[in-house]
């Protein structure tokens, strides 16, 4: 690949750019490079973790890429979404059409964004599968590891969902009841209940019902976060076991499928 004609432009807003195309490969042959006979493309990849410079690091819950058969790859990578064009030259991966999201999450998984950026900077990865595992590897030898991943989405009604932003270390959740209309929970402090209706991609959320305890600050922060959700409609989507919430007033929150 000339990488003379390679250009990236690495910000906040695009840390996961890299990920995207460099899974954009077509497929793997026997010797494990990117050839001829394991697929690669029309598989959904969970990401496993990073390692730059000889130091591991776990990727986050929920973290994929999704590698389409039309040149597309597309995923998340625990906090931002992303996308890109993708084409490969033998076992080589070569980047363009770039786009992400530019949220700000929790310390971890941003400083796993930084480093998996850090890694795919030069745009040029070798990959290879063996069995359910491919591995993307920069010509320095830092890896993006990831697994094949053929469940289902989670379901919206009936799943404990784990909130995972705001950071409330686990202890907020939500479950939405189709048959009740209802959302139940814990906002990481006080338990919550209101109405939810869902139709037409929305969810329609009625007005909190909470208990009144005091938290440490932080709890009491995310609890407040939380509750811009009520009262009023939320657009949402479910990737796989990871859900976003998304109010009108532009209070975005992401969790988990327990379990």
């Amino acid at each position: 690949m000339d990488r003379l004609k390679q250009r990236m432009t690495l910000t906040a807003a695009a840390l996961l750019v890299p990920l995207a195309a460099a899974c954009g490969g077509e497929r793997a042959g026997g010797s494990g490079a990117a050839g001829a006979d394991e697929p690669v493309t029309g598989v959904r990849w969970s990401v496993d973790g990073v390692t730059v410079d000889g130091t591991a690091h776990r990727a986050p819950a929920g973290a994929h890429v999704t590698i389409g058969r039309d040149g597309r790859a597309e995923g998340s990578f625990g906090c931002n979404r992303f996308s890109a064009r993708a084409a490969v030259d033998g076992d080589r991966i070569r980047l363009s059409d770039t786009t992400a999201t530019e949220m700000a999450c929790e310390t971890e998984p941003m400083a796993v964004e930084r480093a998996l950026a850090r890694t795919l900077a030069d745009g040029s990865l070798r990959a290879r599968v063996a069995g359910e595992r491919l591995t993307l590897t920069t010509d320095d030898g830092d890896t993006v590891r990831l697994t094949r991943d053929d469940e289902k989405d989670a379901a919206l009604h009936g799943t404990k969902w784990t909130i995972t932003s705001p950071d409330t270390g686990g202890r907020a959740h939500l479950t939405f009841d189709g048959e009740k209309g209802t959302v139940s929970g814990r906002l990481g402090c006080n338990d919550v209940n209101a109405r939810a209706t869902v139709r037409d991609g929305h969810i329609t959320v009625g007005a909190p019902s909470t208990t009144r305890m005091m938290c440490e600050d932080s709890l009491m922060d995310a609890e407040k976060t939380l509750l811009r959700l009520f009262d009023g409609r939320l657009s949402y989507g479910v990737d796989h076991r990871s859900l976003t919430l998304t109010s009108e007033n532009g209070t975005s929150v992401r969790a988990v499928a327990a379990g």
